[in-house]
């Protein structure tokens, strides 16, 4: 099994951007317990992080992976090509986020990517992604 995580943008900045919301956790912590939960289960994984839309619908739409794992982060909000690239691959995906979005501003409670993916997990910090992981180890 090959995951492919992405982290949308601004996920660069965890840590310092509005700990209260995102934790105190850095990109490169999460990075660390995705990689230690793959390789426990025997996967491959590649973890990127854009900050551009194009960027992220190019990657996706490679399929060069089993499963995707994506935080699609403020494009979760706004992104039909996101949402369109996901689908067009036909690949088991998760969409996770670190903060609860239904706990959020109204804007940020709707999901143009929930739709197209296999579940969406939500507001369990970085143990969004571990949850995630082991959704691949079960199918």
């Amino acid at each position: 099994m090959k995951l492919l995580v992405i982290h949308g943008p601004n996920l660069n900045l965890l840590g310092q951007r509005e700990p209260e919301i995102y934790g105190k956790e850095t990109l490169e912590n999460i990075n660390v317990l995705i990689k230690d939960e793959c390789k426990k289960l025997g996967f491959k994984v590649e973890i990127k992080q854009f900050s551009c839309e194009g960027d992220i619908v190019d990657c996706i739409g490679k399929g060069e992976y089993d499963g995707l794992i994506i935080n699609p982060a403020a494009y979760t909000h706004t992104s039909l090509a996101i949402a369109d690239a996901i689908a067009s691959v036909n690949k088991p995906a998760v969409e996770v986020h670190l903060s609860n979005i239904y706990k959020r501003e109204s804007i940020r409670q709707k999901s143009l990517i929930a739709p197209v993916v296999k579940g969406q997990i939500s507001g369990f910090g970085k143990y969004s992604y571990k949850l995630a992981v082991a959704y691949f180890a079960e199918i």
